[in-house]
């Protein structure tokens, strides 16, 4: 056997459905050539300085398009820019404030639908609460909150005045937050007393004074009242937000900030175990954002309804919730609570309702769907769909299918995004109105991105498995670990020396079309070859009664280590565990087979969506399981635990 063969990952799945763009949507798309890879295959700073330039208002304009010192970039030096202001004012400036920004639903089906009017006010009103509790410029100020608007505003308000915020998802533990509180220093918390989350309320509060025990950098607490529930105010340390933007003035001038000025920390999973604090500043990661979300989601802003179902605790919330669409004036809608309250049709009911024509979601969230059924979306009309979104994870081609076919009617292009935290940004993805479609393929580097996959000794490769890399800097990168410069250095630029890679791996097909495998770490070792678990899912789930499928390898003495399938089928099938396994034979190959599939109604996934292999792994060889804290359901595991124990393996 060579020694590519041992080191790099094995291509084995072959897709070959093509789905060129429709004629009606080329015919009104932004982009239906080559034209923008064209412009950024010329000149790839020029590119984004004209992004720059054309999506976003400059108070300064820059001197140097970009400063690139590796692993270091700094872009549109010299620029100064606000951006609130690019996300409110200016549209407010140009008749746009009577235009919806927000179409707000509470899980409880509550509504509120707020202009960019009404917005702005909001956001210079509570800039000003900000000021009031002593935040200032470079301060850092925290989020933790439910899926209400005010995450939006407190995010803009922060960035009105040069404050950096730190959002922790609000369905993290108090020892998550105290850890992202102290790692940033920050001086004010934002909470609510609670939210709603499959019909019930869940509190916030509570667990933000456990939190508070033991951050003493924080200042002061704001609480918005959603949730109703009782909480403990402390005198002189909280505050109601409704009272504090009672009495403040809704005067409150955009101060321009420099471009590199940080405009948020965001915390991420590290296998050290201690959370890295990413740092984006602020005309870079603007330009970037905007960029892709028009491009990307050929945004018409006059006519389009776009909805992100990320929570704002996420990257995605971040900059295809607030940042990205805000700054291209979009309206866009805002959804409290899960997809299956008060039925498992709750997120179809919302696209009637608001005549959704962008819908942006997660591959978890569409796997769960094709569990629940054709007749669910069935029951509502989805016709104002346009375009589909997939993010998070790479997409097996069947939930791409099943996507495209239920969903988007068999005619809506699907843009399968690969991004991180790192990047800003999206970075490989189709252009809808330029891109053949292969279901489950993200298809090829966006303009202006600059991608190569390489074999382990970072040698580039054109065709076959290998590694994720970027090799030119790009807007929206990450600037560095906050107070960690070492760890960035060695985190994302050590591996190979004179490019990105954050973990992920990769093949290149004989068209030239990227397929995401997954995590390296997620890479399996069988008998030499190694398998990349996104390819047996793949395979696993392109059976009819499949609906949802994780794999791990585990420790084997005959062949280093071993598939093992966890499957969810779909509403009523049935399936012979040996008849999944020739399945895969079939589609990949023999060498992929699992040794041992598990039947579970569900897979222990974190409150964002993500499964969780590490678990997996753990139940697969009888280990005691690690913290379990982040976890949706906990009690998904004991389950898999208990099946594992009275399965016996098949040879």
């Amino acid at each position: 056997m060579s020694n590519d063969e041992t080191t790099n990952i094995d291509d084995l799945l072959l897709e070959n459905r093509k789905f060129p763009p429709p004629p009606d949507f080329q015919e009104r798309s932004l982009v239906a050539g080559t034209q923008l890879y064209d412009e950024a295959a010329r000149d790839d700073e020029g590119f984004w300085a004209r992004q720059a330039s054309e999506l976003l208002h400059w108070d300064t304009d820059w001197t140097t398009i970009c400063e690139w010192d590796l692993p270091y970039a700094k872009w549109f030096v010299g620029g100064r820019l606000n951006v609130a202001y690019n996300c409110l004012d200016r549209h407010v400036e140009d008749g746009r404030g009577d235009k919806v920004a927000i179409h707000w639903e509470g899980e409880p089906g509550d509504t509120r639908t707020i202009t960019y009017g009404d917005l702005l006010v909001e956001v210079k009103k509570f800039a000003n609460v900000l000021k009031s509790l002593g935040v200032q410029t470079g301060d850092r100020v925290n989020i933790y909150l439910p899926m209400v608007p005010e995450a939006a505003v407190a995010m803009l308000a922060c960035a009105r005045i040069g404050a950096a915020h730190s959002v922790v998802f609000g369905g993290f533990s108090s020892q998550a937050l105290a850890d992202r509180i102290n790692d940033a220093e920050a001086k004010v918390l934002i909470t609510a007393d609670g939210g709603y989350r499959r019909g019930e309320v869940f509190p916030l509060k509570g667990a933000a004074d456990e939190a508070l025990a033991n951050t003493p950098s924080i200042e002061h607490v704001v609480v918005v009242k959603r949730g109703g529930n009782d909480v403990e105010m402390k005198v002189g340390r909280d505050h109601w937000y409704h009272d504090l933007m009672a009495d403040v003035s809704d005067d409150c001038p955009a101060e321009p900030m420099d471009s590199e000025q940080l405009l948020f920390l965001l915390y991420t999973s590290g296998t050290t175990g201690k959370p890295k604090g990413i740092m984006h500043t602020t005309g870079g990661y603007l330009t970037h954002v905007a960029y892709t979300h028009k491009y990307v989601f050929d945004l018409h802003p006059d006519t389009d309804v776009y909805w992100c179902t990320a929570d704002v605790g996420w990257i995605t919330g971040h900059s295809y919730i607030v940042y990205g669409p805000m700054a291209n004036g979009a309206t866009q809608v805002m959804y409290e609570g899960v997809p299956n309250f008060p039925g498992n049709d709750r997120f179809w009911s919302i696209v009637e309702k608001y005549k959704v024509t962008i819908f942006y979601t997660a591959p978890t969230a569409i796997r769960t769907f094709m569990k629940w059924g054709i007749e669910e979306p069935a029951k509502h009309d989805l016709s104002s769909l346009r375009l589909l979104g997939s993010v998070g994870e790479p997409i097996n081609p069947e939930a791409w299918m099943w996507y495209r076919d239920n969903i988007g009617a068999g005619t809506c292009p699907v843009v399968d995004t690969w991004w991180q935290t790192e990047t800003g940004g999206i970075m490989i993805s189709p252009l809808p109105g330029a891109t053949t479609l292969k279901p489950g393929s993200a298809t090829f580097a966006l303009p202006g991105v600059s991608a190569e996959v390489v074999d382990d000794g970072g040698q580039r490769i054109d065709h076959g498995g290998g590694y994720l890399t970027l090799t030119r800097p790009w807007p929206g990168m990450l600037r560095g670990i906050w107070g960690d410069g070492e760890r960035y250095r060695e985190t994302y630029w050590s591996r190979f020396s004179d490019r990105y890679f954050a973990g992920d791996g990769a093949k290149l097909d004989a068209d030239g079309y990227l397929w995401l495998l997954g995590r390296v770490d997620d890479v399996m070792n069988v008998s030499g070859h190694r398998i990349s678990t996104t390819e047996v899912e793949s395979a696993l789930v392109s059976h009819p009664s499949v609906a949802e499928a994780a794999v791990v390898g585990a420790n084997d003495p005959t062949t280093g280590q071993a598939i093992i399938a966890y499957v969810t089928l779909r509403g009523g099938s049935q399936v012979d565990e040996g008849d999944l396994r020739n399945h895969v034979a079939k589609e990949i190959g023999a060498i992929a087979k699992p040794k041992t599939i598990y039947f579970t109604p569900d897979l222990p996934k974190t409150r964002s969506g993500k499964i969780m292999r590490r678990l997996l792994r753990d139940v697969a060889e009888g280990r005691n399981l690690g913290d379990t804290t982040t976890l949706a359901d906990a009690s998904v595991v004991d389950e898999l635990q208990r099946r594992a124990a009275d399965s016996p393996s098949e040879d």
